[in-house]
């Protein structure tokens, strides 16, 4: 082979350069073993409840109970991330994260078979990890220079996408010849490799000028500082503008058990049509990270942002034409419509690895984590408000109109906020030369 093909495939494939920083490849390669542990509990959860008490509500119930720690302990752990040193928050929070683990699976174990101590259990955890993941987010400037961030997001955003998928298919399978309390023993002893891979690091203290801010750096004070720094930076305001146009409107996950029966033929418990559209956004972002060498040569990382949007939208209008049109020949369609999620997911992936760069490139290092609070609250908030949103247009004009008028509108939507904030298409990080 060539040097010029050699060159041509490193250009084609992820950039692993960020792997060749020492404390950056410790959390990385601690990251899939973690994510794909964490995702055994995330299908163990909901299926314990549904066993303890026969009713869906409850297993409802459980989004409620993950979503208020997530929101306020992920303002709060930004906060924190700021006001002291991030390798200490990040073995604090790692240490918490396995102890929740244990005690999910002692209760399992145990047979307590109460459904408030799943919930309680589940809140603590989800709060331990609402102050680990913008930890984690602020730390990686301090190990990375500013031109590797794009690849060191897109290699992050891998891991988890592929947790997403290979952590519920694991927990299927292994379900064949363990028990639930299995799988939270399982995902308990994962959690030691983050735990020895954080002390590994090198300390990370707090910037002097978040010091001397006083005690006010530690509570909702600090966090609303945050707020007021967001709104005065358009850049970093619009890329939380633009990922909620996106997930509200166009997040279709809330129509998927549906459709999967009405539209492609599959059984009303789900089965296997609703396994694969369940499984196709994270699909197609696996393949988008995996294929992400292009990544670090984009200099107009907003005008990058809004065509990853577009391309997301228009994905899901694909995607609802598709279920509309499977009626007398769902098979086909069927796959038709999983490409259409698929492609929306390398979309997001593209979104999501600029946003998270802009973000960590534009804020200065002792706003970081508070910002990265806010953007974890928005990842997570924003497709739980879409199941809301998209459950009652389906309900009231049915799941193709809510699924197609819901990527117009991310369409619509961007281009608009794209107009009002030219900015946002303009940006390109400090260090980024001529196109």
């Amino acid at each position: 082979m060539s040097a010029q093909d050699v060159g041509s495939r490193r250009r084609l494939f992820a950039d692993t350069t960020p792997l060749r920083t020492p404390d950056f490849r410790r959390l990385w390669l601690a990251g899939i073993v973690t994510v794909i542990g964490g995702n055994l509990t995330i299908f163990a959860v909901p299926v314990q409840l549904y066993v303890l008490t026969r009713n869906s509500a409850y297993v409802g119930l459980a989004g409620l109970f993950a979503l208020v720690p997530l929101i306020v302990f992920g303002l709060l752990g930004g906060a924190w991330a700021d006001a002291m040193d991030r390798r200490t928050l990040l073995i604090i929070t790692s240490c918490g994260l396995a102890v929740a683990s244990v005690l999910l699976w002692l209760q399992a174990a145990l047979g307590l078979n109460n459904v408030w101590a799943v919930l309680l259990l589940l809140s603590v955890q989800q709060a331990f990890y609402a102050v680990n993941w913008p930890t984690r987010g602020a730390a990686i400037p301090r190990m990375l220079p500013i031109e590797q961030l794009p690849a060191a997001n897109s290699l992050n955003m891998t891991v988890q996408q592929f947790g997403a998928i290979a952590g519920p298919l694991l927990a299927g399978i292994l379900l064949r010849w363990v028990d639930l309390p299995t799988l939270y023993l399982i995902d308990a002893v994962t959690c030691l490799v983050p735990i020895v891979a954080t002390f590994r690091l090198a300390p990370m203290p707090a910037t002097e000028s978040t010091v001397t801010q006083g005690q006010s750096r530690w509570g909702f004070g600090a966090v609303l500082e945050g707020f007021r720094y967001l709104a005065s930076t358009k850049v970093v305001l619009m890329s939380f503008v633009v990922d909620i146009i996106a997930m509200v409107f166009g997040m279709p996950r809330a129509l998927f058990p549906q459709m999967a029966h009405e539209n492609f033929g599959g059984p009303v418990d789900g089965g296997t049509t609703m396994a694969l559209l369940a499984a196709a956004i994270s699909g197609g972002a696996v393949v988008g990270g995996v294929f992400s060498g292009w990544f670090p040569r984009v200099r107009r990382q907003g005008l990058a942002v809004v065509v990853a949007i577009v391309v997301w939208g228009l994905s899901i209008v694909g995607f609802g034409l598709a279920g509309g049109a499977a009626d007398g020949r769902p098979g086909s369609m069927l796959w038709i419509a999983l490409g259409f999620l698929a492609l929306g997911g390398a979309a997001d992936m593209v979104s999501a690895a600029f946003r998270s760069t802009i973000l960590q490139e534009a804020a200065s290092d002792d706003l970081r984590g508070r910002l990265q609070g806010v953007f974890i609250v928005v990842v997570g908030g924003g497709p739980r408000l879409a199941d809301v949103v998209h459950g009652a247009a389906a309900a009231a004009v049915g799941t193709t109109v809510a699924a197609t008028g819901g990527g117009v509108l991310v369409v619509i939507g961007v281009l608009l906020a794209a107009l009002a904030a030219p900015v946002f298409l303009r940006y390109r990080p400090v260090t980024a030369g001529p196109l």
